[in-house]
């Protein structure tokens, strides 16, 4: 029998006067708390309610993850029930919640550097989303399983659902083999990152709808994963303009410097957060410009690291590291910066990554400086500064050639929004999005199922004596 113990869920294996509790999964009261009437089993009528979706989610936090964020909310508002099951953020640990009508699910995770923390990782998150699913399954039951990488496991765990007639949507964030390739180095550990791409491939095979977000994506899922490109679909990183969009500069948050640089995002080492430092440091005492202030918004396991470098360099009075901000901060500071700053190096899975922080930074008007990658320049155009060569210095003095010319900037950024306006936006990958899943529900496309009188329109298993 299942039992509720303040905010854990034991099962108890009972016989009289011994019960052997064994916890499955920290959820809190919330969650128990949404079951329905009595289900007449025997009533032979179909009802319909909204297809069910669970979103497994390892590499970030609902709704930190903006992608997942917006793919959950866009599918609840077209009638869909999502459920998501996500890693516990640093801001908040609560293991159940429900935000904008999406029942969200948080487990504690392994966090470290190295092959083996990596394992130790993957395999207690492999191991909780199992847990959490099944209790979702059992719980409130599921058609949709819709998992974002990386990593490429969550197929491990979808392809025993298929045989229950569940589908599986593969959402391809980011490359494995090629992310494996930028932590460790190219050829390092061959079979591991042969064991990468064999995850892939199933994922893709498994998948029962593939979702990338750009062209390149498309073309590696097609010839690598050898799948119909019907199968495929491309639902890009757009940001969300009813959400995103320019508001009053707040001065303050330059502390009385003449320019403020911005950078949003993961501070890991593909990310090129070093890069950044080192034109910091070139600007302050090769350039001797100290009218400069660089804000980062963000964490990551690198974080520690670029501290420790920017005291060496002598640039940390020059350097504001926030940490993870809200919405409203995020918007107070590009409403504030003169220019936003996209350091990751021409590594292979950059060049191949369309980078969400791109298109925040031209959903508000602001000029990017950029090293040149190919996704990089097909997202922005012409509306950004490219800097050709891996270079710190040449990074930096492109942020200071465009400080210097006010001009030259403001017209980059009114063309940077108009492109976001007119062909980047999210209004067009939510039509996109919508499309794939009713082309994966069948002929009708319709988000909802019939199932037996006696379950709730709203998804809850129904339990003696509950109530809504």
């Amino acid at each position: 029998a299942a039992k509720e113990e303040g905010n854990r869920i034991s099962w108890s294996f009972c016989s009289p006067g011994i019960a052997a509790r064994v916890p499955i999964v920290s959820i809190v009261n919330q969650s128990m708390n949404t079951s329905s009437h009595v289900p007449d089993v025997s009533a032979p009528e179909q009802i319909v309610h909204p297809c069910r979706v669970v979103f497994l989610v390892e590499n970030g936090s609902f709704p930190r993850d903006r992608r997942v964020l917006l793919e959950a909310t866009t599918l609840k508002r077209s009638g869909y029930e999502i459920n998501v099951v996500c890693r516990q953020s640093d801001g908040d640990r609560a293991h159940f919640k429900i935000i904008e009508g999406v029942r969200v699910y948080r487990y504690w995770a392994w966090e470290g550097d190295g092959a083996l923390a990596y394992v130790l990782e993957y395999g207690c998150a492999l191991l909780s989303c199992f847990c959490i699913l099944f209790w979702i399954w059992a719980r409130h039951d599921f058609d949709v399983l819709h998992a974002a990488n990386p990593p490429d496991l969550f197929v491990v765990i979808a392809a025993p659902f298929k045989l229950f007639g569940k589908k599986f949507v593969y959402d391809q964030h980011d490359l494995c083999p090629e992310l494996f390739d930028a932590k460790f180095g190219k050829g390092r550990g061959s079979l591991i990152r042969k064991a990468l791409l064999l995850f892939e491939r199933c994922s893709c095979r498994v998948a029962d709808l593939v979702i990338v977000t750009n062209q390149s994506f498309y073309d590696i899922a097609i010839q690598r994963s050898s799948i119909q490109p019907e199968k495929v679909h491309i639902v890009r990183n757009g940001p969300d303009l009813d959400h995103f969009r320019l508001g009053a500069p707040r001065p303050e948050l330059k502390d009385n410097a003449a320019f403020m640089a911005l950078y949003i995002g993961d501070m890991g080492e593909q990310d090129g957060l070093d890069r950044l430092v080192k034109a910091a440091h070139h600007i302050v005492h090769v350039r001797g410009r100290r009218d400069v202030l660089f804000v980062l918004l963000g964490e990551g396991p690198s974080c520690r690291d670029l501290k420790r470098l920017a005291c060496s360099l002598g640039v940390e009075a020059h350097l504001r590291f926030h940490g993870w901000a809200n919405d409203a901060e995020i918007l107070a500071h590009l409403s504030t910066a003169d220019v936003c700053l996209t350091p990751d190096p021409p590594l292979v899975i950059n060049q191949l990554s369309t980078f969400v922080k791109i298109m925040e930074y031209m959903s508000c008007g602001r000029v990017t400086v950029s090293f040149d990658l190919l996704e990089s320049r097909r997202t922005a155009g012409p509306a950004a500064i490219y800097v050709e060569k891996d270079a710190p210095a040449l990074f930096g003095d492109a942020i200071l050639a465009i400080l210097d010319d006010t001009k030259k900037r403001e017209e980059l950024g009114r063309m940077a929004l108009e492109r976001v306006r007119t062909s980047l936006h999210w209004g067009l990958s939510r039509q996109v999005l919508l499309k794939a899943y009713q082309q994966m529900n069948g002929p009708t496309g319709a988000p909802i199922r019939g199932h037996r009188a006696g379950i709730s329109t709203s998804g809850h298993r129904s339990e003696p004596g509950g109530g809504e």
